[in-house]
């Protein structure tokens, strides 16, 4: 499904057409890996990203040594050579993962856990891979709300065999990126937006309107507190455009 979101209010459209608060087309492609639990490729404007996501039946050893109950939930970021310009080398080429591949894996799995009661996930681990095939912005947003709606599918495969007695989601989280790009408040930067904009803001919410996390920077520059009203209600209303898209690919 497509689904966009335009805000009310009269400003110059964007280099792509758009209205500042406007998000950009998103479609999920749905079980486009077949030996992942719950898959989906998510096309967000240029950006495209194969979410996955694959269960162990057991924890990570730090769990068993603190003696934490329930499962886990965490998360792979990684952008392939050929999804940016130019050619981007692999994190095992490099012997190491580049911080900012660290920083993003490690949002999208605090994203995903606060959509999961981990209690009733039980003994096991899920792992949501997010793949970025072609990166025109908004990457780790894209991964997010893709990796959300492959977790929804992962969890309906699950019980459907018998594997969960009890559905463990909580609710959907999404996620969007909104800056600051030539004094204007804007949703959903694409690339040149986002290399253009003074400040930078990604939002994770979830479905019952609550906030899991928040980014935001001036690049070089500062904001105020009215400009921060300003791309939160832009990212409120960007944030329930995506959730009606989630829940149109996997029905919560």
């Amino acid at each position: 499904m497509t689904q966009e979101t335009l805000m009310a209010g009269v400003a110059v459209p964007r280099a792509d057409g758009r209205m500042p608060g406007q998000l950009r087309p998103i479609h999920f492609q749905n079980h486009i890996a077949p030996y992942a639990t719950g898959s989906t490729l998510v096309e967000w404007g240029n950006t495209r990203v194969i979410c996955g996501v694959s269960v162990e039946d057991s924890v990570p050893r730090w769990m068993k040594e603190q003696g934490v109950t329930g499962g886990w939930v965490t998360a792979e970021y990684s952008m392939l050579p050929y999804s940016t310009l130019q050619r981007k080398a692999r994190d095992i080429t490099r012997g190491k993962l580049d911080g900012r591949s660290q920083e993003i894996q490690r949002l999208i799995g605090r994203a995903l856990r606060a959509a999961i009661d981990l209690e009733k996930l039980g003994n096991r681990t899920i792992w949501a891979d997010c793949d970025v095939l072609q990166a025109d912005g908004g990457t780790r947003t894209a991964s997010i709300t893709g990796a959300c709606v492959a977790l929804r599918l992962a969890v309906r495969r699950m019980m459907a065999e018998g594997r969960l007695a009890v559905d463990p989601m909580l609710h959907a989280v999404a996620a969007v990126s909104v800056g600051i790009v030539a004094g204007q408040a804007m949703l959903d930067l694409c690339y040149s937006e986002d290399a253009a904009a003074t400040v930078d803001l990604n939002l994770v919410m979830s479905a019952t309107g609550e906030l899991v996390e928040l980014q935001g920077t001036g690049e070089e520059a500062t904001f105020s507190e009215a400009q921060l009203a300003e791309m939160l209600a832009l990212g409120k209303r960007g944030i329930t455009g995506l959730l009606a898209a989630q829940t149109a690919a996997a029905e919560w």
